[in-house]
């Protein structure tokens, strides 16, 4: 079935073209919820297109839903169309040069944040209530920070990436977003497979991590600080233990080996034509040495390990924004987005490189109005009783 709605027109979130709708298959925790799903991620029936013409012109309509959409509707959701993602989800920004640049519905002037922009945008704009989006370096939880979303990266690994577009398979997530924590969590309930009840029993401390909020821009920190202040969080810790330099080198390089590795042999093949941003990206996954890769391999094996060892000893759940800065805007400079890309993936960096879970909690908003997000990262596994946590940590 076809349904055309003028606010998902609107909104540009939606990929160009009619908008088919599948009805639930069951009924649960999502009954009479709208579901949304990011173009990486097959529907029965469709084209699951990367947000590149080129990449969808190679593919076959899905012949079943991948296990996260199957799911959802199992539970009641109905599904209102796939969402637009930046191409082959090599960015942060949001923007997609084939098909348009969704809205941000809370910051009309500023970018949603990609890659899963289009998801974002439709739950910021009540075209659905749910969606499923995918964050390797920050695709979920950085749309959630610039529309004023809660958005999940769970642990990697936890929930099923067949039919999942891979991009970067070591880090790669499907993840979500909702309006509200309760919300939130009843799609975590479903795709994690969890219980129906909330656990209000105590939780590990609080804990800020003073590098995190030290690579911040001051006017970020100081909308964030009177949540922490309400929240009396008197535990602090350094858990980067590398400079930010390296955080995000390490990620960039071993992103993009896997990138090469999984897409290198379609770009020689096809040539395919990118947008104007991401071209150099995909170009520069050719240029990578071995050596470096290597290096950085075992470097993340070890702070992997330091990490999971640092949160078994003591468990915690760590404080940090989600974004060091505020969202881009959509005219803003090639130098702009530079330092937004340098510092974010880095912070991002931290549960992409030992696989933990992270939410973004949509609690402050800039002097301009434009939103910013609080981040809470829990040990490995512990995905259902972090989201139980932001329920509560919202609703006092």
């Amino acid at each position: 079935m076809t349904t055309p709605d003028t606010t998902q027109d609107t909104l540009g979130a939606f990929v160009p073209g009619p908008h088919r709708a599948h009805a639930p298959t069951g009924q649960g925790p999502l009954d009479g919820l709208r579901l949304a799903v990011k173009d990486l991620i097959d529907v029965q029936g469709e084209i699951t297109g990367g947000g590149n013409p080129h990449w969808a012109a190679a593919q076959t309509p899905a012949l079943r839903h991948s296990p996260a959409v199957a799911a959802c509707l199992a539970a009641g959701a109905t599904l209102v169309g796939k969402t637009i993602t930046d191409e082959l989800a090599f960015s942060l920004e949001g923007e997609n040069a084939h098909h348009g640049t969704p809205l941000n519905p809370r910051a009309p002037d500023r970018l949603p944040g990609g890659s899963s922009s289009g998801s974002a945008s439709a739950v910021a704009g009540c075209a659905a209530d749910i969606a499923l989006g995918t964050d390797t370096g920050g695709s979920v939880r950085i749309p959630a920070s610039f529309c004023g979303l809660f958005g999940m990266r769970p642990t990697h690994g936890r929930i099923s990436l067949d039919g999942v577009m891979p991009f970067a398979p070591s880090f790669d997530t499907v993840g979500w977003f909702a309006r509200d924590a309760v919300t939130l969590r009843r799609m975590g309930q479903v795709l994690l497979q969890g219980s129906t009840e909330t656990d209000t029993s105590s939780a590990p401390p609080l804990v800020m991590l003073d590098e995190a909020w030290s690579w911040a821009d001051a006017d970020v920190a100081e909308a964030l600080e009177p949540i922490v202040q309400a929240w009396a969080l008197d535990q602090r810790n350094d858990v980067f233990d590398a400079p930010t330099a390296d955080w995000l080198r390490a990620y960039q390089v071993l992103q993009d080996a896997e990138i090469r590795g999984l897409l290198g042999p379609w770009i020689h093949a096809t040539q395919p034509v990118f947008g104007p941003s991401i071209a150099p990206r995909f170009a520069s996954v050719f240029s990578l040495d071995d050596t470096e890769i290597a290096r950085w391999q075992a470097w993340r094996t070890h702070h992997a390990h330091r990490i999971h060892t640092l949160m078994a000893r003591e468990p915690q759940v760590w404080v940090m924004p989600t974004s060091p800065t505020a969202p881009l805007r959509r005219d803003a400079s090639g130098a702009q987005r530079g330092n937004f890309y340098q510092r974010t993936l880095a912070l991002c960096a931290l549960a992409g490189v030992a696989g933990l879970p992270q939410i973004t909690l949509p609690l402050a908003t800039l002097a301009d109005g434009s939103p910013i997000g609080l981040s809470l990262i829990g040990a490995h596994g512990t995905d259902l009783p972090l989201l139980d946590l932001a329920v509560r940590l919202t609703s006092r």
